[in-house]
């Protein structure tokens, strides 16, 4: 009889035991499509990108980055993180040393090529696809449950899905004006319809004029500009550099966008990086496309924090 209940205590152990190394188990679907499995979260996180950086504070999993790579600066806190190179050139043999749970990768900001290479090293990689707004509201709770920070995770998403359904609310279904989003001046470089700050123009009620060019990040003359004749022109960069990219255009007149001086700018950190802060900029972007519906032309430069 004490024989038989024993049994019974060692199977009953060993179920629970067995269940909670399956409780203990994460698997998420990446932007690939591939399944990702973890025995358990991960606890050493290398980011192969700033946005994947900011996203892993954002979800509360910023103490588990032993690595990242350049240009990672948000939060302050991620300065102090360790350096393996930039998002195309770095150190495998760096990363391979840190054994990592779990890398992050950019697939268009990494490639193909390194996100193959850390695979073959015996990594576990996570791929993030941010091709759409939702797309960056469902990598905060992948994330989330990759990390074993599901509770942060889940009241940041909902944050961002109730911040995103607002805008569309308020800003959606305003008359529509044609928008030039300047990336870079020299060479002069702007992005397609099928990228995510395409989709935050449309939010806003715009239309993106490059947005049928290729390829993602074309790359254009002042006469296609001007050929373009957009009524708004976003210039995104750096702060140090807006007044002098938007005053280049002051020499070309007969744009609708100098004539009513609807010349703005909109910060790359918050536009240009696929975290939750692309929900800042995309409302500094819709109250800049919007105030003209309410007020007329201004003369000058605007620009958000002005």
């Amino acid at each position: 009889m004490l024989k038989r209940y024993l049994s019974g205590l060692l199977l009953v152990g060993a179920l629970t035991c067995c269940a909670q190394l399956a409780a203990e188990e994460v698997a998420v679907v990446d932007g690939r499509g591939t399944t990702v499995r973890l025995p358990q979260p991960a606890q050493r996180i290398v980011s192969m990108a700033p946005h994947l950086t900011e996203q892993l504070f954002a979800v509360g999993a910023g103490g588990q980055i032993v690595a990242t790579v350049d240009y990672s600066d948000y939060p302050p806190a991620a300065l102090s993180i360790p350096r393996i190179g930039s998002n195309n050139a770095i150190s495998y043999e760096s990363i391979v040393g840190l054994a990592p749970d779990l890398v992050l990768a950019w697939q268009s900001g990494n490639g193909g090529e390194m996100i193959a290479r850390l695979e073959s090293l015996g990594l576990t990689v996570f791929v993030d696809v941010p091709d759409s707004l939702a797309a960056i509201g469902a990598t905060l709770g992948k994330l989330g449950r990759l990390a074993g920070t599901e509770r942060e995770a889940e009241r940041v998403q909902l944050q961002y899905q109730s911040k995103l359904a607002e805008l569309r609310r308020l800003y959606s279904r305003q008359r529509p004006q044609s928008v030039f989003y300047q990336v870079w001046d020299d060479p002069l470089l702007t992005l397609n319809g099928e990228h995510v700050i395409s989709e935050v123009i449309r939010l806003c009620g715009g239309r993106n004029v490059f947005a049928s060019a290729l390829p993602l990040v074309p790359k254009l003359s002042v006469e296609s500009v001007i050929a373009a004749n957009p009524q708004v022109i976003i210039a995104s960069g750096e702060e140090h550099q807006r007044r002098a990219w938007l005053k280049d255009w002051q020499t070309w007149p007969m744009l609708d966008a100098v004539k009513s001086q609807r010349l703005y700018f909109v910060p790359a950190s918050l536009l240009q990086r696929h975290s939750p802060r692309i929900l800042e900029g995309a409302e500094l972007l819709c109250r800049q496309l919007q105030a003209e519906h309410h007020s007329g032309p201004q003369p000058g430069f605007r620009a958000g924090g002005e």
